[in-house]
């Protein structure tokens, strides 16, 4: 990873040039051939187990990559660019991948978006960093940027494919409504001890 294929603000650090068109072609296409479901979000209820479908908030079509034969390429890959992003950006304390990543899919005939929100909340892992693998080709969708609070000002993600956006998982986000056409992306998060 080099210096000019990275782009560090206040929010979040991205990085471009980590995936070849193959092998985001490969993981579009394994990501595709799972079972999509509808979103669901928990309302933060004491053993709650069960997320509850909340369109006002959240539009997203999410289907879950597993570690296996044919996706442990990936999450190696994953881990070497978050322990590099890691390393220069943040030096947090991390443990490693709790979950399993997340292939999400916003269409446009839906509205599909997911209004502001942190990562973390009543969840039996505690998130520290959040990352966005960019999956759709910018021009293949409008709308649908994923956006940051940042002081009083917001910053928004590149949308160049195979982008990697890394940030804290506290940092308010939003994905704003796409109006057209289909935005995917993997969603990731690395877990550890709680701050101090």
């Amino acid at each position: 990873m080099d210096d000019k294929d990275r782009l560090a603000t206040q929010a979040f650090t991205a990085w471009d040039g980590i995936f070849t068109d193959a092998e985001l072609d490969r993981i579009q296409a394994y990501g595709d051939s799972l079972a999509e479901a509808q979103a669901t979000l928990f309302d933060g209820g004491q053993g709650q187990a069960q997320g509850q479908v909340q369109n006002r908030i959240r539009v997203t079509q999410t289907a879950w990559i597993e570690p296996g034969p044919d996706t442990r390429w990936f999450y190696d890959r994953m881990q070497a660019v978050v322990r590099g992003i890691n390393s220069q950006s943040y030096q947090f304390d991390l443990s490693g991948f709790s979950e399993n990543f997340q292939y999400t899919i916003y269409h446009g005939d839906e509205g599909g978006h997911y209004d502001w929100h942190v990562d973390q909340g009543p969840l039996n892992v505690r998130r520290k960093l959040s990352i966005s693998v960019q999956m759709s080709d910018d021009a293949q969708y409008e709308g649908g940027n994923l956006e940051f609070q940042s002081g009083n000002r917001i910053e928004t993600a590149p949308r160049a494919r195979g982008a990697v956006v890394v940030f804290p998982s506290y940092v308010l986000h939003r994905v704003t409504p796409v109006t057209a056409g289909t935005r995917k992306s993997i969603v990731i998060w690395t877990t550890g001890p709680k701050f101090r």
